[in-house]
């Protein structure tokens, strides 16, 4: 892995960390206790970054593919 995928993972890792305790915060009282949507959205950016920091989404082109 090279640097800026490990600081990539790191930030997918804060992203989704984050969501988790936005989604579990408790709402003012009387306030319904359902979950965020804003830590929904980051919880989804978190993933999307760190799939991307894991080098899932490069583009690996095959032996036929290359006019072998």
């Amino acid at each position: 892995m090279t640097t800026m995928q490990i600081i990539e993972v790191a930030v997918a890792a804060a992203l989704i960390v984050g969501a988790v305790i936005l989604y579990r915060r408790r709402g003012a009282e009387g306030e319904a206790k359902t979950g965020s949507q804003t830590a929904v959205i980051l919880l989804v950016i978190g993933l999307i970054v760190g799939v991307h920091g894991m080098g899932l989404m490069e583009y690996r082109p095959s032996a036929s593919e290359l006019g072998r």
